[in-house]
């Protein structure tokens, strides 16, 4: 199975997937596991509970941290 990494894409844009070192991949480096792997949760939660005209969108934006939150799992 082909499987590519969240890190690869985006979901809405380019803004961070242009950058050297994106926001959550700094992020996976200086937190905790615990503190990363709830960082994830919180954005999952806020992106399925936005109200927002493209909910679509949000709910792609949930996927792509889901995808995120299994690889970050399945490290240990």
């Amino acid at each position: 199975m082909n499987i590519k990494k969240a890190s690869s894409y985006q979901v809405g844009g380019e803004h961070y997937k242009n950058l050297k070192v994106q926001p959550w991949d700094f992020m996976e480096s200086i937190f905790t596991h615990e503190e990363f792997t709830g960082f994830l949760k919180g954005c999952i939660i806020k992106y399925v509970s936005r109200k927002k005209y493209n909910s679509l969108e949000d709910i792609k934006k949930a996927r792509h941290c889901i995808e995120k939150l299994i690889e970050v799992m399945e490290k240990i």
